[in-house]
C-alpha cells in the first residue's frame, strides 16, 4: 500500500497493490496490520457503512462533535468528488478545505481521521461508497456545515442543482458551527 500525504494533518490517500489480469483484478481492501504500518495510525473500527447515490447527489458536509469518527473511505462502483475541511481551531489549517476523486477505477480510499467534516458529490451515472468508521454514529451529536458555505468556496463540480436531504440543506455556515478545540 503507498500512503500520500495530503496538505491537511493527517488526511491520507491510499494506494492498495491491485493485482489484474484478464479474469479482472484482486486487492486487499484492508489489512490492519499493513494499514498500520504504512499510515502510522492505530485505528479501531467499529462501524461500516455502506451508501448509493445517484449523480449530483451530495452528502455533507458531516462530523459528529461527540464521538468523533475517523473514517476509511473506498468507492466500489462510480466516482465522488470527496471533500474534507479542517474544523479543529487549534490547527494552522482550520477551515482549510480538500478535495479529491475517489473511484472505483482508481482503487484509492482515503483516511480521514476525527476533527474534520467529510462530505461528496457523485460525479458518474451513481456511486456506491463504503467507509469504515472510528466510533458508533450518535445523531444527537451529528452536525453539517453548510455544503454552500461563501467562505469554504468549495469548487463542486456539478452539472446542475446538487440533490440534497433537508438536514444538508440546514447545515451551519462554519463561522456558526461547533467545530473542535
Amino acid at each position: 500500500m503507498k500512503v500520500i500525504h495530503t496538505a491537511l494533518p493527517g488526511l491520507l490517500l491510499l494506494e492498495p497493490q491491485v493485482f489484474g489480469d484478464a479474469r479482472g483484478f484482486f486487492f486487499e481492501s484492508y489489512n490492519k496490520r499493513a494499514f498500520q504500518e504504512a499510515s502510522g495510525v492505530h485505528a479501531d473500527f467499529v462501524q461500516d457503512n455502506y451508501s448509493r447515490s445517484s449523480q449530483n447527489v451530495l452528502r455533507g458536509l458531516h462530523y459528529q462533535i461527540h464521538q468523533p469518527q475517523g473514517k476509511l473511505v473506498r468507492v466500489l462502483h462510480g466516482e465522488i468528488y470527496d471533500v474534507v475541511v479542517d474544523i479543529r481551531r487549534s490547527s494552522p489549517t482550520f477551515g482549510q478545505w480538500l478535495a479529491f476523486a475517489l473511484s472505483s477505477e482508481s482503487q484509492h480510499a482515503a483516511w480521514i481521521p476525527a476533527g474534520y467534516a467529510h462530505g461528496f458529490v457523485v460525479v458518474s451515472e451513481f456511486a456506491d461508497v463504503y467507509y469504515k468508521a472510528t466510533d458508533y454514529y450518535a445523531p444527537r451529536h451529528e452536525r453539517s456545515l453548510l455544503w454552500s458555505d461563501p467562505d469554504l468556496a468549495i469548487d463542486w463540480p456539478l452539472s446542475g442543482a446538487p440533490i440534497v436531504s433537508d438536514k444538508d440543506a440546514r447545515g451551519l455556515l462554519l463561522r456558526q458551527a461547533e467545530t473542535y478545540d
